[in-house]
Parts: structure tokens; sequence; C-alpha cells
């Protein structure tokens, strides 16, 4: 009974790793045009600079005149009575009264402004070229949400490549005791060994498809959080790659000579200091003249009814204006060096933020580049690690089926061989990971073949 039931184990492990290797594929390349056209913070940073394009379009800018229209009409009807009293006619008698019915007023109009400033002490220039600085770092703020999304893909996608290998390991461990349990019923079948090899061999080969099972659970939960981060159905099965290449060093070393002209947070911080500079200049423009141009046209049509004395008249009128206005606010309270000494401090703020910036990104760099030194020596001593390891299991292997040793060490040696394999798994990775890091502070992450 127990043979079937190990033996159903096994089959269910090889039937669900057979349907794993029919899945798709997604390449490296693939996951990132999914990401950059789906995931949902690239939308919306997209969107962002969408809008700060527009802000910066000569359509937000002032230097545009104002043109207005005014329409109006009126309509009036009236009733009325005119009685003359005490008044007589020539012949004595007396005067009758009038009565107007329905006496008609209609008054229309129409009309045009125009108001256009020539100058208004350079401020709408000024904050013309602050919103297309605006843009520009909308740019950067786009493209920096964009690194942090690849990360973040990266990281995902290399784990789910990392429990995919740790799930190949798993399954050659689950094989091997398996065979281990194989041989060891033969063995006590035939009288050469005791029941214990048995036991132990049942118990590991539990344990194996326990580890195997969780793996694999975890593996499904990481293939769901890749789907979201790409956006699309949770439920799509794929497979991704294992293979991981390194940069060339004397290329990183070259992308690390430019790290201060491509790196994300000093381009910002440099375009914040353009953009307060700006703002700096604007405020200024309270201190100079305001010139304007108006210009109107009009017209009016009066319409109005005969009255007991006076008949009805049309009264139709066009005009045209044209002027000049000037203003100057000599003082507005000091509201205005106010405006200007704030704003001066600001741009002050924000020099001292770059220098803070430039050292803490130095610092990065330098932090990123030893880590990634780290983490890559790392991975070539779990390799080396690995060949150790598989050459003692195969010559452990060898001793048991010998008798030599127990199947005690020989479990021994398979889990030595399980931890290295798994430990240069999660080195491997984790190198790769910190290169990316190190790209991205480089200012290359986009740049560069993954």
């Amino acid at each position: 009974m127990q043979i079937k039931t190990f033996s159903l184990i096994a089959a269910l492990f090889t039937l669900t790793y057979t349907l794993v290797a029919q899945t798709p594929l997604l390449t490296k390349e693939q996951a990132v045009q999914l990401a950059l056209n789906n995931n949902f913070g690239v939308i919306i940073a997209n969107n962002n600079v969408k809008i700060a394009e527009n802000n910066s379009n000569i359509l937000n800018s002032g230097f545009l005149p104002a043109l207005s229209a005014t329409a109006g009409a009126n309509y009036g009807r009236d009733d009325s009575t005119i009685e003359f009293p005490g008044q007589l006619l020539e012949d004595g008698t007396p005067r009758p009264d009038v009565e107007i019915e329905k006496a008609e007023n209609q008054r229309y109009n129409g009309g045009l402004n125009l108001n256009y400033t020539l100058f208004d002490g350079l401020g709408r220039w000024y904050n013309y070229k602050r919103l297309n600085e605006e843009y520009n770092l909308s740019e950067l703020q786009a493209r920096e949400t964009i690194e942090n999304t690849m990360l973040q893909l990266f990281t995902v996608y290399f784990e789910m490549a990392r429990l995919s290998e740790n799930v190949s390991v798993l399954s050659q461990t689950f094989k091997n005791t398996k065979n281990r349990l194989r041989r060891a019923e033969y063995s006590f079948d035939y009288g050469q060994t005791n029941k214990l090899d048995v036991l132990n061999a049942q118990v590991d080969l539990v344990n194996d498809s326990i580890n195997l099972m969780n793996e694999r659970q975890t593996l499904k939960n990481t293939r769901r959080d890749l789907n979201l981060l790409i956006n699309r159905d949770l439920t799509e099965n794929f497979t991704v790659d294992t293979t991981i290449t390194f940069i060339n060093e004397l290329k990183l070393q070259e992308y690390l000579l430019e790290a201060e002209s491509n790196n994300i947070r000093l381009l910002q911080a440099e375009k914040n200091m353009i953009i307060n500079d700006y703002t700096l200049k604007a405020s200024k423009s309270v201190f100079l003249p305001t010139i304007g141009l108006t210009g109107s046209y009009g017209w009016n049509l009066n319409q109005s009814a005969a009255s007991a004395f006076f008949p009805g008249t049309n009264n139709s009128t066009l005009s045209l204006g044209v002027g000049a206005n000037l203003t100057w606010n000599l003082f507005d309270g000091g509201s205005g060096i106010t405006q200007v000494k704030n704003a001066k401090i600001l741009l002050d703020t924000q020099d001292t933020l770059q220098e803070q910036i430039e050292q803490e990104v130095k610092r990065d760099i330098a932090n990123a580049k030893g880590d990634f030194e780290n983490r890559l020596e790392i991975f070539h001593l779990q390799e080396q690690n690995v060949n150790t390891a598989t050459n003692n299991y195969n010559r452990s292997n060898e001793q048991y089926k010998l008798g030599q040793i127990t199947s005690v060490e020989l479990r021994q040696a398979q889990l030595n061989l399980l931890n290295a394999n798994t430990s240069k798994n999660l080195a491997k990775y984790n190198a790769k990971l910190a290169e990316l890091q190190l790209l991205q502070l480089a200012g290359q992450l986009l740049n560069t073949k993954l």
C-alpha cells in the first residue's frame, strides 16, 4: 500500500513537471514591453507628462490676446392710455383720450472686445520657460517611474526564475530519494538491510514532496504577482527565462564614469534648480509696468414704437474703439518684495538640496558597486560549492550502493547538494538585481540589454 502511495506521488509530480514544461515562455523583452504598455504606474506617469505638455503649450503662456464677444436682445410691449383733462378741441368738446395698444420696443446689440498685454515686466516670459522646464521635469519623473517599475518587474521576474530552478532542484532531490527508497525496499526484500533504511527513505520522500509542493505553490503566487505587474489576466500561465548574463566590466566602468550626467535624481535636481531660477525672475516682474492694448467693435439697434407725440424710430449704431493702457504698481504694500525674497530663499534651498543629492548619489553608487561585486563573487563561490557538493553526493551514492555508508550519511550529502544548488540560485539572482540597481544609479537601466 505504501509503495502504491509513493508511486502515485511520483506520477503526480512527473505529470505536473510535464505540464509546466509545455507552458509558453515569457522572455525578459516581452515582460518589459508588456510593463511599458500596461503597467498602471507607467500609464499614470505618461498621463502626467501629457498634462505637463499641455501646460507648456503657447495656449497656456499668456502671450495670446483675449477676445470676447457679447450680444443682447430686449423686447418690450406696452398698452397705454393718455388722458387730457381740461383740454378742449376747437369745437369746444373735451379732447378724447389716446389709447396706444401693443406698442413694441426692441433693442439689439453685439460686440467684440480685444485685450492684449504687450509687456508685463517679463513675468509671462519666465513663466512660459518655467512651464517648459516643468514639462522636461515631468519626463524625468516618468522615466524614474519606469525605472522603478523595471526594477520591480525584474525583482519578481527573477524571483520566479529562482523558484523555477529551485523546483527543478527539488524535483531532482525527490527523484533521488524515490530511487533510494526503491533500493532500500529491494535490499530489505532480499534481506540485505533492515527496515530502518526503508522507513528513513519514506520519511525523507514525504519531506521532499512537501518541500516541492510548497515551492510550486510559491511559484504560482509569484507568477500571479508578475501578471499583476504587466497588467494581464492573473490566471495566465507561462515560464520565464532563467538565463543570466552580466554586463561587461569595462562597459560598466564606462557607465559609472558618466553616472553624474545620467543619474535621474541629479537630472531632476538640475531641472528644479532651473525652475526655481525662473520663478525668481518671474517674481521680479512686479517692479515693472504693464502695457496693454484694447480694442472693441460694437453694433446697436434700437427700435421704438410710436407714441402720442412722436413717431416710431429705428436707431442703428456701429462703433469701433482702440486704446492703450499702462499700469505701474508703484507700491503694493510690500507683498511683491516679500515674494521676491522668498523666491531667492527657495533658490538657495534648492542649491543646497542639489549638493546633498550629489553626495547621496555618490554614496549610493559606491555602495551599489560594492554590493554588486560582493554578490557576484559570492555567486562564483556558490558555483564552486555546487561542483563540490555534486561530486560529494555522487561519491556518497556509490558508497551507499556498496554498503560503505549509511542512509543517514547519504541523506546528509543529498541535503548538502540541495542547499548548495538553492544557495547558488539565490546568489545568482541577487547578483543580477544588484547589477540592475547599479545600472539604475548610473542612469543606464533603460539603455542596457538585460
